[in-house]
């Protein structure tokens, strides 16, 4: 990786992408300490205590949430919205035609993406200022003068501030190195290993957690490391054979290839999925403290206990399989195949290879979904062995490992 890093810093061209991308995550890291105005510090560290869905988020954000800065949200209004447009694109027939049209409908898909993520960022702006208006944790404010004016500088400072990140991500991917989105999504987490490494020190300094629990510790998040890596490498290999074609005096075809499909198709969001959808009533019951229904949901909810883990491994390979199911289609697989004179070997071409690549499908995306359960209740698994309670877990580790991947591919090539 080093040599790759070296080399690529020698050539002019990349030389350049490199420096502009460094300027930028530079730039991100300035603007996660810009508070937004009206808002109270204590308080809402106090809320991230709590274990909401905010800590989720200050976690994407590189602890932007924490300070309440004009990043808080991070991307994450451009990710919810780049996947509603995946999931539209499957359902939509006009969208679905748009992807079809090669750049001017992608460039179509992209603008749409762009005013959802607006659309998306201001809604959940609105709702954090509200929640934050109604919060009061340990007698202390998480909005130090609730009133109209300051909602809406709240929700105008943090929509500005997703959509300058959204610009950000553009001009990293376009004039950068690789996918500008995760790069500051894998920045922020990044920027969050000082504090950390602090915090295990102090765990072992005070006496919380033992040096054996430390070193422990250490070869797990290595043997995690290369966990991730394989899986992120992992592929099932299906064969096709192309029939060899005689137009005049030249022979085409008959050459042997193979379908690439991914044990983890669905990367991490599945996680991120999880993740929202269970920690959203426990958020959503904070809004009314003093409802005995509510009280008795953030209790069923509390992260930690055996329903929650539970459900939360559900819910990871329900929508590993679901995400899966929309973005790979194996009968437009076999008809493509098809359609070049291709097939597999030992099979017709049509339905009975689709049949055979779901099949396929079917199996390694259970081992891909039982291996993102595994990683995701990683911390509870290391907070119950060492004693120590890091917020760093296998959804950050499966984020920055993968990027870095794709990235150092980028340089590579």
């Amino acid at each position: 990786m080093l040599e790759t890093l070296v080399k690529a810093w020698q050539l002019p061209d990349l030389r350049k992408k490199i420096t502009f991308t460094a300027w930028m995550f530079v730039i991100f890291r300035l603007g996660a300490h810009i508070p937004v105005p009206g808002i109270n510090p204590e308080g809402v560290a106090a809320l991230l205590r709590e274990g909401t869905l905010f800590g989720f988020f200050d976690i994407i954000s590189g602890g932007a949430f924490k300070n309440l800065s004009v990043f808080a949200m991070g991307i994450v209004p451009y990710i919810n919205s780049s996947i509603i447009m995946q999931l539209l694109t499957v359902v939509i027939p006009y969208l679905e035609r748009l992807a079809k049209e090669g750049e001017e409908g992608r460039k179509k898909i992209v603008a749409y993406t762009r005013y959802g993520t607006v659309l998306l960022g201001a809604i959940q702006a609105t709702g954090m200022a509200i929640f934050l208006g109604r919060s009061t944790t340990a007698g202390v404010p998480a909005l130090a003068h609730p009133s109209f004016w300051n909602y809406a500088v709240i929700v105008i400072s943090l929509t500005a501030g997703t959509i300058f990140l959204m610009w950000m991500g553009e001009m990293i991917t376009e004039r950068g190195i690789g996918n500008g989105i995760s790069l500051l999504i894998f920045a922020g987490i990044v920027s969050r290993f000082p504090s950390m490494g602090y915090q295990v020190v102090q765990y072992v300094r005070t006496g919380e957690a033992s040096v054996v629990a430390l070193i422990f510790f250490l070869v797990m998040a290595v043997v995690v490391i290369g966990g991730i890596v394989a899986m992120n490498e992992g592929q099932r290999r299906i064969p096709v054979q192309y029939a060899k074609k005689v137009v005049g005096r030249r022979v085409y075809g008959g050459q042997s290839t193979h379908i690439p499909m991914r044990v983890n198709q669905a990367g991490v969001i599945p996680v991120i999925f999880a993740i929202s959808i269970l920690l959203f009533p426990s958020t959503i019951s904070t809004w009314f403290p003093n409802n005995a229904f509510m009280a008795a949901v953030t209790r069923i909810f509390r992260p930690g206990t055996a329903f929650y883990l539970s459900l939360y491994a559900l819910l990871i390979i329900f929508f590993t399989y679901f995400y899966t199911a929309v973005t790979f289609n194996p009968r437009d697989v076999a008809d493509n195949i098809k359609k070049y004179g291709g097939f597999i070997p030992g099979l017709r071409p049509g339905r009975p290879t689709a049949e055979y690549i779901e099949r396929v499908l079917s199996r390694i995306t259970l081992a891909g979904a039982i291996f993102l359960a595994i990683i995701a209740l990683l911390p509870n698994f290391v907070e119950a062995t060492t004693g120590m309670n890091i917020a760093f877990g296998g959804t950050s580790l499966l984020i920055v490992v993968g990027v870095a991947l794709e990235t150092m591919k980028q340089l590579e090539a």
